[in-house]
């Protein structure tokens, strides 16, 4: 299963800390970075697994941990020169300053040291990542910070459908290029996502709320239910960035060069979309009655531009802005 992009981000971010922190003590890693002393042992898990080419057992970075505190020992081969173009050098510029937005970044870190010595042989002083803001996302924050219970007009692009939700934001996270509330929905009387790129309208309903006590840890952009339809579908290689941007529950590389692939889908308008988008570089495997999805999709898709086209040929010039001079 593939990991969430944000949780990747921060083990990025993780790594460094760590390398300038020998012997750190576990517990103050777990604060910095907002996680459980179990999601923190994971992630040690997962950093034991980097290494470099040939990928012998002295090409990964070695974990020293002692229950209480911990020690990252980096290879040699991470330490050896690496050339790059100018722009690998850009792009791997504007991928460290993104990093060094994850909470628990240490601005003043080895990362930021070696950028700051990109940047100078790059000629690129002064080089900002800015990710693009919604508009609700600088009164999202507050309401988080404030503890205030907010009311927003929502528009689910899996259902089709605007509701009017009342919700306890609890955190906001960028994951994927977006921006994401995780909140209290008193609607669903669960916990949801919003991206908050979708908030059509946000209102404060002056109450506040206390927080949960136990801490879920940081959120995911998708969390399957165990009642979600699970679908597999073969990716030819060209799609195989799927598996990197969608949760997947396995993955298997066919003798045919193919990816057999299977994922949870939640709302079936999320399948269609997909693979419209994908054409002839996906097809459903199972379950059976799915496999005419993207066909049908296409048609609906059709027949609007078709009723779309013929609905502007029937209009007639109108006086004001717009009209025909004869």
């Amino acid at each position: 299963m593939t990991r969430p992009v944000n949780e990747v981000q921060r083990i990025l971010a993780l790594v460094p800390f760590l390398v300038a922190h020998p012997g750190i003590a576990k517990a103050e890693v777990a604060e910095r970075f907002g996680l459980s002393a179990a999601q923190l042992d994971d992630d040690l898990g997962l950093v034991l697994m980097i290494g470099t080419p040939p990928f012998s057992p002295g090409d990964y970075i070695d974990v020293d941990d002692d229950g209480e505190h911990v020690t990252l020992w980096m290879a040699e081969s991470f330490r050896r020169p690496v050339r790059l173009s100018p722009s690998e050098g850009l792009a791997l510029l504007a991928a460290g300053r993104v990093l060094l937005a994850v909470p628990g970044s240490d601005p003043d870190g080895p990362l930021a040291s070696a950028l700051a010595k990109l940047e100078a042989a790059l000629g690129a002083p002064g080089l900002v990542v800015q990710m693009t803001a919604p508009a609700h996302l600088a009164a999202v924050r507050e309401a988080v910070d404030a503890r205030r219970r907010i009311e927003i007009d929502y528009w689910s692009a899996g259902r089709e459908e605007l509701t009017t939700r009342v919700v306890d934001p609890l955190a906001v996270f960028s994951a994927t290029g977006e921006w994401y509330l995780e909140a209290y929905c008193h609607r669903a009387a669960a916990d949801r996502l919003f991206r908050i790129d979708r908030i059509r309208e946000l209102r404060s309903t002056e109450e506040h709320f206390t927080p949960p006590d136990d801490d879920p840890g940081p959120p995911v952009v998708f969390h399957p239910r165990p009642d979600d339809l699970r679908v597999t579908i073969d990716l030819a290689p060209s799609a195989s960035w799927v598996v990197e941007r969608y949760p997947t529950e396995s993955v298997i590389q066919r003798d045919d060069g193919r990816l057999r692939v299977s994922l949870a889908v939640s709302e079936p308008t999320f399948l269609a979309r997909l693979l419209l988008g994908l054409g002839d570089d996906a097809s459903v495997v199972e379950p059976v009655e799915l496999r005419s999805v993207a066909g049908e999709a296409a048609t609906r898709v059709i027949a609007r531009y078709r009723a779309a086209a013929t609905n502007m040929g029937n209009r007639k010039p109108s006086d004001g802005v717009g009209s025909v001079d004869e």
